[in-house]
């Protein structure tokens, strides 16, 4: 069989990203361009400002990639892009791209969702992932419990009623002095003192009881999963005000905010296993590079006997090579999905072709 060369294209935020996967699993290039030292300044993205430096930076990144071949257009099979979700003007800058390859090579495009590639990342590892699965997606934009049941067909179980996990660690950083992106600094800070205080993952039940922010949902019902963090971030920042000389050091309170975060997460995977029975769970997005968070979700996995998936950390963060691999999957079952646009909306709504 005849080798396939894929061209993933992701733009949705603030990472320019082109890769050049073979059969869907070899990364063979994947330039990445991080906007981070851009958007650093403001605390957060600021959209016009990630959309110009996608515009600036792709045509290299494309370059470089393609750099892998003396004539990579008629090598390849096809050309993933991220059409949905993220930021629209980001999202124009690589769709388009994608367009232009795709006219000059003669390959089809295939559109992806964002969200579908990070629960697909892993198999660039080697790893199986069979549908039904559970997908536990939490990153910047992101809190979401997806039963997923093949391509296109994926079911959103729990939602975030307001902020997103990885929004939330950014927020709570920045009350606490920390540098952004504040989702790493927060991990460092709560290791940190867990170091310093001998606390043990398995021995955290009295610092549960210390801790001075509130359980998340504390009176919702265990049948419906549901993700809020805004809450525990409103409850650090009182907590400061009230903090003339301070009682808490910075890093007890990066630990107590990531234990209640990681709290809110176990609980309502542990729903979500119980109501859905199923024996697969991959654990995707940015915030799972937290190793804090990848032991405690572990530990969920192993009491209700599913087994658990969780990329590199390197695939963890937004990459091409993960779009790339799941266009792979769309390629070989021959269902392109008809999309003409980009969105901003995280809807699972794509047609086939």
């Amino acid at each position: 069989m005849a080798d396939v060369f894929g061209l993933g294209i992701e733009s949705s935020c603030d990472e320019t990203a082109v890769a050049l996967v073979k059969n869907g699993r070899e990364i063979l290039a994947a330039p990445i361009f991080s906007q981070i030292e851009i958007h650093k300044p403001f605390g957060g993205v600021i959209p016009e400002n990630a959309s110009r430096a996608h515009l600036d930076k792709i045509p290299w990144l494309l370059k470089e990639a393609l750099a892998q071949f003396e004539h990579p257009l008629a090598k390849l099979s096809y050309v993933a892009a991220t059409v949905k979700p993220g930021l629209t003007g980001s999202l124009l800058v690589g769709y388009n791209t994608a367009l232009a390859v795709s006219l000059l090579s003669q390959a089809p495009i295939i559109p992806v969702h964002h969200l579908e590639a990070h629960l697909y990342a892993a198999i660039l590892e080697g790893k199986k992932i069979e549908p039904p699965f559970l997908g536990l997606l939490l990153s910047g934009g992101n809190s979401a419990i997806f039963r997923v049941d093949g391509l296109s067909k994926v079911t959103v179980l729990a939602d975030t009623m307001d902020d997103a996990c990885g929004e939330a660690f950014d927020k709570a950083a920045s009350l606490l002095q920390f540098p952004y992106p504040g989702g790493p600094e927060i991990e460092k800070a709560a290791l940190r003192f867990m170091a310093e205080n001998n606390i043990t993952l398995t021995a955290e039940e009295s610092w549960s009881q210390k801790n001075p922010l509130p359980v998340i949902l504390k009176d919702q019902p265990r049948v419906e999963p549901r993700f809020s963090f805004s809450g525990i971030k409103t409850a650090l920042l009182y907590l400061l005000e009230k903090q003339s000389n301070p009682y808490y050091s910075r890093d007890a309170l990066a630990y107590f905010f990531l234990q209640r975060a990681t709290e809110s997460v176990r609980r309502n995977l542990g729903i979500a296993l119980e109501s859905s029975g199923l024996k697969q769970v991959v654990f995707a997005g940015g915030v799972a590079a937290n190793s804090y968070l990848r032991a405690h979700v572990e530990k969920v996995c192993r009491r209700h006997q599913a087994e658990l998936i969780v990329p590199h950390r390197s695939l963890c963060t937004d990459n091409a090579a993960m779009v790339a691999a799941v266009g792979y999957l769309y390629y070989q079952a021959g269902y392109i999905p008809q999309v003409y646009a980009v969105a901003s909306d995280n809807a699972f709504n794509f047609q086939p072709s």
